[in-house]
């Protein structure tokens, strides 16, 4: 009976306030569209200036063989000089230099091997590498048809044939999406009670509830329930959006989507009244919330820097971080599919943050106001 009414009460106290329903329904849109959009690794059409003195046939070969990438937009320079200064004024990405005794090299490529210089705007590296592959792809094509056309000696080397796995088109949108969700989980899960629970001790509503019949540990399971319905429907709006407008592929099975979903919200819930009970003010739970949950979630997490890439010691702080293991689950089902192999020990490591969070929470709260 006193669960019953708990939960009664919860509910009309959700529908009474118009900043859970936003929460759990407006704030998973409007970061799946800002984020989604707007954090992109997809490079296309970065102007490239190509200065050429070589014969006039070679030139118009290379010009074809660059434009059609998607990834460049060619356009021929009058002299190197002029080349250089629109790539300092940020014109060009980078310039290709083609010399003029490039055809005759090319032609007698054992003797003395042809060579095309690449010149680069490095101050952003990711781009510039991103750069130097798409060039490279395009004139080891060109070469490819000019050894077929000429029938030219191959200088040697090595075939390298590439296959791309989980993510054939390479479209940041698919990797990055599940990472979105996974942040959009911790920030409507911690949010819900953290907010929630310290305007309650504002308003003084706390005390009522504090003095009441009620069990303590009823107090929180009521609580956490109410808000976990909540947090179900932010994920599956997350979800159609994923699906739906990002074209984002779903490849895993949703028991272990709901199992991996379920242990952080309970996380996420648990954690948000931990934070306010001892805040016991909005402002401070709310900037709590932010700086212990979402920029973990969007710098540690995995989402957009790649946590092998990190220094030794920031990877051992990354492990502390629950939304790491969620974002782990969530990329390998909708890109692999159900590979246990990942999902169980990211799933141990969830249950195990969500028990921390719910036995701290516990240890936290007393039926006293000091």
């Amino acid at each position: 009976m006193r669960m019953r009414g708990l939960l009664r009460k919860e509910m009309k106290h959700v529908l009474r306030d118009p900043s859970a329903i936003l929460i759990a329904f407006l704030m998973p849109l409007v970061l799946l569209l800002v984020l989604g959009f707007g954090i992109s690794f997809d490079a296309r059409h970065m102007p490239v200036a190509l200065v050429a003195d070589a014969p006039e046939e070679v030139v118009r070969g290379l010009l074809q063989a660059m434009d059609a990438s998607p990834y460049l937009s060619v356009q021929r320079a009058a002299s190197l000089h002029d080349a250089q200064a629109a790539l300092t004024t940020g014109q060009v990405r980078g310039i290709v230099v083609v010399r003029e005794d490039f055809a005759q090299h090319l032609a007698h490529s054992t003797d003395w091997p042809a060579t095309v210089a690449l010149d680069v705007n490095g101050t952003d590296p990711n781009t510039a590498r991103i750069l130097e592959g798409y060039i490279s792809g395009a004139l080891q094509v060109w070469l490819s048809g000019q050894q077929q056309e000429k029938r030219l000696t191959a200088s040697g080397g090595i075939d390298l044939q590439v296959r791309d796995w989980f993510n054939p088109e390479l479209r940041s949108a698919d990797a990055i999406v599940p990472g979105v969700i996974a942040m959009v989980m911790t920030m409507a899960g911690t949010l819900l009670t953290a907010g929630g629970v310290s305007r309650e001790w504002e308003h003084g509503t706390m005390e009522s509830m504090l003095a009441s019949p009620a069990r303590l540990g009823e107090l929180i399971l009521a609580r956490l329930g109410c808000n976990f319905v909540l947090g179900i429907g932010s994920m599956l709006v997350s979800l159609l959006l994923a699906v739906f407008l990002f074209g984002v592929p779903f490849r895993g099975g949703l028991l272990a989507l709901a199992v991996a979903v379920s242990l952080f919200l309970v996380f996420a819930l648990g954690w948000g009244l931990f934070i306010s009970t001892l805040a016991r003010n909005q402002f401070v739970a709310s900037q709590m919330a932010f700086l212990t949950t979402m920029m973990p979630a969007l710098m540690l997490s995995g989402m957009v820097f790649d946590i092998a890439a990190m220094p030794a010691w920031l990877r051992v702080i990354t492990y502390v971080v629950p939304a790491r293991y969620l974002v782990a689950i969530l990329q390998t089902l909708f890109l692999a599919g159900d590979v246990w192999a990942v999902i169980l020990p990211n799933l141990a490591a969830l249950a195990a943050a969500a028990i921390l969070a719910v036995v701290g929470t516990v240890l936290v709260t007393r039926r006293r106001l000091d």
